[in-house]
């Protein structure tokens, strides 16, 4: 198993312990494509085909609401 299907079955079974670093991570290998909203906004949009993920960037972990919409925005 890869050091990355290890990140996802982590994300998968615990969403409320993920940094912003680990899903933009998954994200952006999945092929999505990130920016930033509103240049010095800590809200990161990740673009994919017609799919867009918003994450905002705050505090240790990131909620789990945004963390649930990423991996169903990834397909898996």
């Amino acid at each position: 198993m890869s050091k990355l299907e290890k990140l996802l079955q982590r994300i998968k079974n615990n969403p409320k312990t993920v940094r912003f670093e680990e899903i933009e991570k998954l994200l952006l290998r999945r092929g999505f494509i990130e920016s930033q909203a509103g240049g010095g906004s800590s809200h990161y949009v990740f673009k994919k085909d017609d799919v867009f993920v918003t994450i905002p960037r705050h505090g240790k972990f990131v909620d789990e609401v945004y963390i649930n919409k990423a991996v169903k925005a990834m397909g898996i």
